[in-house]
C-alpha cells in the first residue's frame, strides 16, 4: 500500500483530498498538524520526510492570510514560497510530488480565455499570492518528481462560502437572501469531487508532462449559476448584478489533460450545485446571516 501525504489537511482541498482517499482504503495517509510537520520551517520539513517514507505528496498547504485569519499579510509570499521550497529541496525522500497552483500564474490582469499550459502567462502576475504561484510553476518545470496541477474555480463543500460565488448563493438560498454579483464573469468551475477522482487518476500514472490545467473545459457564467442555485433550491430569489458587462473571463483548455487520462465523466454543473446546495440546507445552523448580509 502507497503512502501519501498531504499538506495543509484542514483547508479546502486538503480536507477534500483526505476525506476522498480514506474513503477509497487504497492509500496509507499522513495528515500530520504543525507541530509534527511546520512547513515553513525547513528542518521540520527535512526531519519529517527522513523519518516518513511517502510515495506520494499532495502539497496543499498556503498561508492564506484572509480576514480574521490573525496572520500577517506581508508574509504570504515569503511563506508559500517556503512552504514549497523546503520540500523542493528533499526531493529524494518522497517518490513523487503534487502541487497545487493556480490559474492567477496566468495574470489575471488581462482575459484569460481557453488558455493552454504551453501558452504562458501574459505578463509576470501581480500580488503575493499569483506571484509565488508564478515563482513555483517556473521551478516545477525544471524538475522530474513534481508536478503542478494548476486549479481555476474549484468549488464544493469545506470551502470558505463566506469568500466563494457558488458556496455564497447556496448559503443565501438557504436563508432566503437575494443572490448578488459584483460583474457577471466566464469561468471554468470544477466540482470538488470531480477534483479529487482527477487527482486519484493522475496520482497513479507516469506522467508526460510537469503541468496540467484541472478544468472541465468548459465555460459557465455566474449569472446562469445564480439561476442553478435558485431552480435546485426551489425559491424565486432576485439576484441583483451591480456592474454591467463582463469582467475578465478565467477559462483554460483540457485538452492536455484530456489526453493524459482520456475519457473522463465530468458531474453535471447542475447536479454539481444541487449537491452543494443541499449540503449546506443540512448545515444551516453554520451559516452565519450578518455574514451573508455583508458578502
Amino acid at each position: 500500500m502507497k503512502t501519501v501525504l498531504i499538506t495543509g489537511a484542514n483547508g479546502f482541498v486538503g480536507r477534500n483530498l483526505r476525506e476522498y482517499l480514506e474513503t477509497e482504503g487504497a492509500y496509507h495517509i499522513l495528515c500530520p498538524d504543525k507541530k509534527e510537520l511546520n512547513c515553513i520551517e525547513e528542518s521540520s520539513v527535512r526531519d519529517y520526510l527522513r523519518s516518513h517514507s511517502a510515495d506520494i505528496v499532495l502539497h496543499t498547504a498556503i498561508y492564506n492570510p484572509r480576514i480574521g485569519s490573525g496572520k500577517d499579510i506581508h508574509k504570504e509570499l515569503e511563506y508559500d514560497l517556503r512552504m514549497f521550497f523546503n520540500f523542493e529541496k528533499y526531493t529524494e525522500y518522497y517518490g513523487k510530488m503534487f502541487y497545487f497552483g493556480s490559474g492567477a500564474e496566468y495574470d489575471k490582469r488581462s482575459p484569460i480565455v481557453q488558455v493552454h499550459e504551453e501558452d504562458g502567462a501574459h505578463a509576470i502576475p501581480q500580488g503575493d499570492y499569483a506571484f509565488a504561484k508564478y515563482i513555483i510553476g517556473r521551478q516545477i518545470l525544471k524538475s522530474t518528481n513534481i508536478y503542478n496541477l494548476r486549479i481555476f474555480g474549484l468549488f464544493g463543500k469545506y470551502e470558505n462560502w463566506k469568500a466563494a460565488f457558488i458556496s455564497g448563493a447556496c448559503c443565501k438560498a438557504v436563508k432566503g437572501l437575494p443572490i448578488t454579483i459584483r460583474q457577471n464573469v466566464y469561468f471554468d468551475y470544477l466540482y470538488v469531487s470531480d477534483f479529487c477522482r482527477l487527482v486519484r487518476i493522475l496520482m497513479e500514472k507516469d506522467l508526460r508532462y510537469q503541468e496540467y490545467n484541472l478544468v472541465t473545459g468548459k465555460r459557465t457564467d455566474l449569472r446562469t449559476l445564480a439561476g442553478l442555485v435558485c431552480e435546485v433550491s426551489g425559491m424565486e430569489l432576485p439576484v441583483y448584478v451591480c456592474k454591467d458587462g463582463l469582467a475578465p473571463e478565467y477559462t483554460a483548455s483540457n485538452d492536455r489533460l484530456s489526453d493524459e487520462i482520456g475519457d473522463f465523466s465530468y458531474t453535471p454543473v447542475k447536479t454539481a450545485v444541487e449537491e452543494l446546495y443541499r449540503w449546506y440546507r443540512e448545515r444551516e445552523e453554520m451559516i452565519d446571516l450578518t455574514s451573508l448580509l455583508y458578502s
